[in-house]
């Protein structure tokens, strides 16, 4: 059975491409056209049921950016779920707060490729 993008979330998707979070939108500024050390990133990729904010195939990676909605302890444990289930096909994933994005963004950038010097 497909694990990735699957036919039945592609309107998913898409709806989740075209209203990007501002948090999202300045993330993907940075990853597009493979500025972070020349890897790929997707945006809004499925994996299995559920879709991750960013995802890198080559590294087997996801980022996810987490808002005030995953800051109740049923988001964290729910997060922590999905992040088992994401582990079990092999994938790792890196989450961050929103603010992040605008307060650290040299941080994530360096995570990203101190994930992938440990992979090699």
């Amino acid at each position: 059975m497909k694990l990735h993008n699957r036919k039945y979330y592609k309107p998913l998707r898409k709806q989740l491409r075209n209203h990007l979070t501002a948090s999202e939108a300045t993330l993907w500024k940075l990853l597009q056209k493979s500025h972070v050390g020349g890897y790929k990133f997707r945006r809004q990729h499925s994996i299995g049921k559920y879709v991750v904010d960013f995802f890198c195939y080559e590294l087997m990676l996801a980022i996810e950016l987490d808002g005030e909605p995953h800051a109740t302890l049923i988001s964290i444990a729910g997060d922590a779920e999905r992040d088992k289930e994401l582990k079990k096909h092999g994938i790792t994933v890196l989450r961050y707060e929103n603010s992040w994005v605008y307060e650290y963004p040299d941080v994530i950038r360096q995570d990203i490729l101190d994930f992938a010097n440990s992979k090699k």
